[in-house]
């Protein structure tokens, strides 16, 4: 049950557990931002009193952000005025979406939100992620995957019954990160000027982000506010612990003696310090072999236990567990607990210097992952783990030499990857070179036209657009190639595409597969939108290409 307050702004039930965690948050260093934050997303961007709020906020890992972010902004949307201009009726606010760089994260995330409402997973706080669930008609924050939250971006183009957006850990500039951030602009200024969209990140340069969601592409004018949270890191040590000989890499890869001297370092950190120790190295691989050496060592009153996507939820749930009682733990883990875990207890960081990027192999024309030295952001941020709860050490498995020569942060996924994917996602969008849009990076000429010519032979694309096939595969939890060997030789696309005989339809861009009459909180706004660009204006700051415009009705 409601009540109106002051403005006729409706008011959270005394009950609600989100009014209840934000009236008493965990001391984190966020909270003292919250004001400010609370301030700039119930303030309107633009001159229309029903646009939703962009802002972008950076923190370092550790200072709650995803934690309190999330529920300060539901508040803020139950808060809201309780209709629109041109609507008498209340309506309920909609949910707000949080996306995570892998699912691993998500869960996590989710759960420690309902943790903190006194909650199970499914009711106020949800997830969802490929293969897994948990949300209901309650839940106001939904935490997912951003491949998750594409496809669903793709299907419905004005992401009915959501009302805020929140891009986490967007400095890890996955290639599903960045090509998501540039469609939800493009859907905002085209479709949902309500929409609020609030991107976080630890490192990325906040003023690119602030272009992106602040700029015409957004539907909004001039740069987005930023809000920056200050740190709250403890004292850090660092020690070097390079190789022998054997280096770090081989012409194999990973050379077993350097897993045998990040195995060694471990123990030597067991015995010189206190507190768990997180250890990172590049692959699940190469964490089941450590955690198998440091298993065989016998190490007297430690559990060992491994951290990576691969492992089913309860091995993860077990590594993000704190320590029983008179017990350490040596979390072995991929990059998965560089930015978006937390790991309680850890006072100790074993870095083996090392980590996976993908790269495109021409010669294929597809991605391979590759292993690389880390870079110094995001070496930073794996030593910064060992500081969040009192004063830490990192042990680096390399010389200053090796760490001076790193790179300072690492290559986006869309400069370095195979595209088809990412092509196939602008070709359902309409836009399948990808004008117009704005990007973090514009992927590379060159990379994008070989990814839209593979398009055309595996038959996903052509001329006039996305085909009922590629359409269909688009919609699949798979790589192009794969999801396109799954369908076969095309049989039956046309039906999980919308019908094979309704093939000029399936080609239409994704905003044109809903109308303007959606559910929403402002179809009436977007009827008005449709309609000026129907008589030839287009929405105020957004010049869109021609070929966007029919997507939303126009000539």
């Amino acid at each position: 049950m409601t009540r109106t307050g002051p403005q006729g702004r409706t008011q959270p039930p005394q009950t609600d557990p989100i009014g209840a965690l934000l009236a008493s948050p965990p001391d984190l260093p966020v909270v003292e931002v919250l004001p400010e934050l609370r301030e700039r997303l119930s303030s309107s961007p633009s001159a229309s009193d029903d646009a939703g709020a962009c802002l972008v906020l950076t923190a370092p890992p550790g200072t709650g952000k995803t934690t309190l972010v999330p529920p300060l902004l539901a508040g803020v949307l139950a808060c809201a005025p309780a209709s629109a201009p041109g609507h008498a009726q209340e309506r309920r606010p909609g949910r707000v979406v949080v996306t995570q760089p892998r699912r691993i994260a998500a869960r996590a995330a989710a759960r420690r939100l309902a943790d903190l409402l006194g909650e199970e997973v499914g009711g106020t706080v949800g997830y969802a992620v490929r293969g897994d669930r948990r949300a209901g008609p309650d839940t106001r924050i939904e935490v997912v995957t951003a491949g998750l939250l594409l496809r669903r971006l793709q299907r419905d183009p004005e992401l009915s019954g959501v009302d805020a957006v929140i891009l986490d850990e967007v400095h890890e500039r996955s290639l599903d990160s960045d090509l998501l951030l540039a469609l939800l602009a493009d859907a905002r200024a085209a479709l949902r000027e309500d929409l609020t969209l609030v991107a976080m990140s630890a490192t990325l340069d906040a003023d690119r982000l602030r272009r992106i969601l602040g700029g015409p592409s957004s539907g909004s004018s001039g740069a987005a506010p930023l809000v920056e949270v200050p740190g709250r890191l403890h004292p850090l040590e660092e020690v070097w612990a390079p190789p022998g000989r054997t280096g770090r890499l081989g012409p194999r890869g990973v050379p077993r003696e350097f897993l045998a001297h990040v195995a060694a370092t471990v123990e030597r950190a067991l015995a010189e310090r206190s507190g768990d120790v997180l250890v990172f190295l590049p692959g699940a691989r190469e964490v089941d072999d450590v955690v198998s050496r440091l298993r065989g060592a016998a190490l007297d009153g430690v559990d060992v236990l491994p951290l990576h996507g691969r492992l089913p939820a309860s091995a993860q749930d077990a590594a993000l567990a704190p320590s029983p009682e008179g017990r350490r733990r040596v979390v072995v883990a991929t990059n998965v607990a560089e930015s978006s875990l937390t790991v309680p207890g850890v006072r100790v960081v074993v870095d083996s210097t090392l980590a996976r990027e993908p790269r495109l192999d021409v010669a294929r024309s597809m991605s391979g992952l590759v292993t690389v030295g880390v870079s110094r952001a995001a070496g930073v941020q794996r030593a910064g783990r060992a500081g969040r709860e009192g004063p830490g050490v990192v042990y680096r498995c390399c010389s200053p030499t090796d760490w001076a020569r790193s790179p300072l942060a690492p290559t986006p996924e869309i400069l370095s990857a195979d595209l088809t994917g990412a092509a196939l996602e602008l070709a359902v969008w309409g836009v399948p070179d990808g004008a117009g849009l704005a990007w973090v990076d514009e992927p590379p000429a060159a990379a994008l036209g070989a990814a839209r010519e593979a398009l055309e032979r595996l038959g996903l694309a052509g001329a006039d657009g996305v085909t009922p096939l590629g359409r269909a595969v688009a919609g699949l939890p798979a790589g192009v190639r794969e999801a396109r060997a799954l369908r076969g030789d095309g049989a039956g696309a046309g039906g999980a595409a919308g019908g094979a005989g309704d093939g000029a339809a399936d080609r239409r861009p994704a905003r044109a597969r809903r109308g303007p009459d959606g559910p929403g909180p402002t179809g009436a706004r977007r009827r008005d939108r449709v309609g000026s660009l129907e008589g030839g204006g287009a929405p105020t700051g957004a010049g869109l290409p021609a070929r966007r415009l029919r997507a939303v009705g126009g000539p």
